[in-house]
């Protein structure tokens, strides 16, 4: 159901922008934002209750909180990130959103460290165990 409503306000947002084009050009962005952000709140629901079930998994398994907290960063940035470089890639500017995207994969890649060294860290105990 959450996906014909996503698709719903996709489409009469996209119409509307289409009228707006035609008719009254300088509020088509304003439009577009505003469908953006009515999608992002149908989907942010169902974010938050993906959240939980990753809280209580972590819990139950004994997985360090902080490799949880690092991967739900990783998520958030990228999705920041994505949704921000097509908004300004839709308003014409996509010198901007290659930036954008560039930057993003940078500080993606930065943050992932922490993984990586605990992955390092597990990966030599389990060498040193056998």
């Amino acid at each position: 159901m959450l996906v014909f409503k996503l698709c719903c306000v996709a489409v009469i947002t996209a119409v509307c922008a289409f009228i707006l084009k035609q008719h009254k050009s300088e509020l088509v962005p304003l439009c577009l934002t505003a469908g953006g952000i009515l999608i992002f709140l149908y989907a942010f629901d169902y974010l938050t209750e993906t959240v939980e079930f990753i809280k209580s998994f972590t819990q139950s398994t004994g997985i360090d909180n902080s490799i949880i907290r690092t991967v739900l960063k990783i998520v958030g940035i990228g999705f920041i990130i994505e949704l921000t470089a097509s908004s300004v890639k839709e308003l014409g500017f996509e010198g901007v959103a290659d930036k954008l995207i560039l930057c993003g994969k940078i500080i993606l890649f930065v943050t992932a460290v922490p993984i990586l060294s605990s992955t390092y860290k597990i990966i030599v105990a389990l060498i040193n165990a056998t």
